[in-house]
């Protein structure tokens, strides 16, 4: 496809609203940078500026280049808003790091997301599904599909993961809500997760004195005890794991399930797929949904020339994963919701290069048997509310819906 490289007559907004009909698509005016002007300065919020990136072959190029750094204390890191900015100032941890920092913060964990160990897990997330959907189907229609099962399942995984008590879910559900939210105020956020922290640094050193085969109990052994790490330092990679862990798979598996109830062809497909389908429309999901949707924030270590423009060392780099995945050059006819769809596995949204989602292998498992469940479970699993108002969570870091009325 032949690219214009003219830039916008006005100041591109990023991240900005979705227009109103369309919940699933970025919005119009960004999907446009794609073949007007794929790679463009933008405004940040403190005035200062930054690239987007919008093409896929130029965000892959640059998530892998060792001249792009993602370490959230370099001058030009191009922050989301003031309470991003606070937040990562006062809770670096292995995302926002460079180089051997993050290897060595990164290799902490990395054993407990390997694709063997994620397969030994399958039953214990087969069980707390069926859990689960004996209780929504004994309760009987309609539901919230958001509580009654999208946020309760990767909430119940990452707790058996990290070992952490599942009583306490409420708790850190609604303080990760207000850490996640860009609207909260900046102290508001960090109070936060200073709550989250301050009960992840008591669970760490309760399992340093009566040691436990989970994580937090191999970060209280191998790092707390032995003085490599403090409860501070552990209980912010902690944190992160468990924000992480269920914030985002709980917003693919709703909004997942809404975007397959609002295209009826593509449902009746995932019902009939067997089960290398069924990855394959998890794959097409994750790309056409995108719930990563204010960009993958990077910092240039030195000149870089990309899409035939120069960028200079120090300059911030925003990569729009939503747009990536919506690249024509990558996915013919990306507007489309098509399971079938050859190679979707190519999307963005778990990044790429050395800062790629650690819990990539994890987060498809559970999407796979939520979905393959459900839909086996309820045949005739429809929406119980009108399409125009299903809440989406365009204000959350992750998009989402904040509920989703169903029945069967």
């Amino acid at each position: 496809m032949n690219r214009s490289r003219t830039a916008p007559t006005e100041p591109v907004a990023y991240p900005g609203p979705r227009d109103p009909g369309r919940p699933f698509d970025p919005s119009v005016a960004h999907l446009r940078l794609l073949t007007e002007s794929p790679l463009v300065r933008v405004t940040t919020w403190k005035g200062e500026t930054a690239w987007l990136v919008t093409r896929h072959a130029d965000q892959l190029a640059l998530l892998r280049d060792g001249r792009v750094g993602a370490d959230s204390t370099r001058p030009g890191y191009p922050s989301i808003n003031a309470v991003n900015e606070a937040f990562i100032a006062h809770n670096r941890t292995f995302i926002t790091m460079d180089g051997a920092e993050h290897r060595g913060q990164r290799r902490r964990f990395a054993g407990y997301f390997t694709v063997r160990r994620v397969q030994a897990m399958r039953p214990r997330i087969q069980s707390l599904i069926d859990d689960l959907l004996d209780t929504m189907e004994s309760a009987g229609p309609p539901a919230d599909l958001v509580t009654a099962f999208a946020l309760p399942l990767p909430s119940l995984v990452i707790c058996d993961l990290l070992g952490i008590p599942y009583e306490d879910h409420a708790f850190f559900q609604s303080t990760s809500a207000t850490m996640l939210n860009v609207r909260s105020a900046a102290e508001e956020s960090l109070g936060a997760s200073r709550e989250i922290l301050g009960y992840l640094g008591d669970l760490l050193r309760a399992k340093r004195e009566n040691p436990a085969d989970d994580l937090l109990g191999h970060l209280a052994t191998h790092y707390l005890a032995t003085g490599l790490s403090t409860a501070d330092e552990c209980a912010k990679q902690a944190r992160l794991l468990l924000v992480a862990g269920h914030e985002t798979t709980a917003g693919m598996i709703a909004l997942g399930v809404c975007a397959l109830l609002r295209h009826p062809e593509q449902l009746a497909a995932v019902r009939a797929a067997d089960a290398a389908q069924t990855a394959n429309a998890v794959g097409e999901l994750l790309r056409y949904l995108s719930t990563a949707h204010t960009g993958r924030r990077r910092v240039a270590l030195a000149d870089i020339e990309i899409g035939g423009r120069l960028i200079r060392a120090g300059e911030g780099i925003i990569c729009a994963g939503e747009l990536a995945n919506r690249d024509p050059d990558a996915f013919p006819a990306p507007e489309r919701l098509d399971i079938a769809r050859q190679a979707p596995h190519r999307h963005l949204a778990f990044g790429s290069g050395p800062h790629q989602c650690l819990g990539q292998n994890l987060a498809r498992l559970e999407l796979r048997l939520a979905y393959r469940a459900l839909l086996d479970r309820f045949p005739h699993l429809r929406l119980a509310q009108p399409p125009d108002t299903i809440p989406y969570r365009a204000e959350m870091a992750f998009y989402g819906v904040d509920e989703l009325a169903v029945t069967w």
